[in-house]
């Protein structure tokens, strides 16, 4: 599975990497946005582009693993605890 990036021009300001297990679980991975671009929705864009990668190749269950204070980031995502 795929990394997806954001950029500014050419610098990358943004990532997540979708880790596949080779069947129909993947889960998503060091979801970072540079300091200085965050509060711009870049985050909540690469998530949703990753879900429909995921979903486009297959994946019928995309997890993430989180600490607390970004729950609110991650429902916001359309992530729910399972």
């Amino acid at each position: 599975m795929p990394y997806i990036g954001a950029f500014a021009g050419e610098q990358l300001v943004g990532f997540v990497n979708v880790a596949w297990d080779g069947g129909i679980h993947a889960f998503l991975l060091d979801t970072t946005v540079h300091r200085d671009f965050q509060r711009r929705g870049i985050g909540l864009r690469l998530v949703w582009e990753a879900a429909a990668v995921a979903g486009e190749r297959g994946i019928h269950w995309l997890h993430v693993d989180y600490e607390p204070h970004l729950e609110t980031f991650y429902r916001d995502c359309g992530f729910k605890p399972t």
